[in-house]
């Protein structure tokens, strides 16, 4: 069957919905209803930079991924974060998380971004195996603080 992706709209939410809880079921975290509701929202606000676009085999939502335009102080350009990506189990290695991962280059690149970046974790084994693929290592390690 043919993969298609596209920008996700407002009607699509119940579709996105599913393959999101699936992202967090992955990462073994519990996001908030009211912050799911805000990002939604914010995916569909012209005035925020944040964007879900959604992998298609014909009409049945089979994966999705966040981008995120943001400034660095190492370039001009605006640099692409790209979040959240998620393929539906039945379908991993059919070539989804690939056109996502694509589908975000296409639009940082058509935004004037430098560069696409995203962190995935250490135990992820089976997508680092298409991320070695298609992206460079930076070398850098993820340290943080949350309030």
């Amino acid at each position: 069957m043919t993969l298609t992706t596209r920008e996700l709209t407002p009607a699509d939410r119940a579709a996105w919905e599913p393959l999101w809880r699936g992202y967090q079921a992955f990462y073994k975290v519990d996001i908030p209803a009211a912050t799911t509701d805000v990002t939604w929202a914010r995916f569909h606000d012209p005035s925020e930079p944040m964007w879900a676009y959604g992998a298609f085999q014909g009409e049945r939502m089979v994966g999705i991924v966040h981008a995120i335009l943001h400034r660095s102080c190492w370039t001009v350009e605006d640099y692409c974060y790209l979040q959240d990506l998620f393929v539906d189990p039945t379908v991993r290695g059919s070539g989804a998380g690939r056109a996502l991962i694509e589908t975000v280059y296409a639009i940082a690149k058509d935004k004037g971004a430098g560069r696409v970046h995203w962190l995935t974790h250490e135990t992820n084994e089976t997508a680092m195996l298409l991320y070695d693929r298609i992206a460079d290592k930076s070398g850098f390690l993820q340290y943080r603080k949350i309030f």
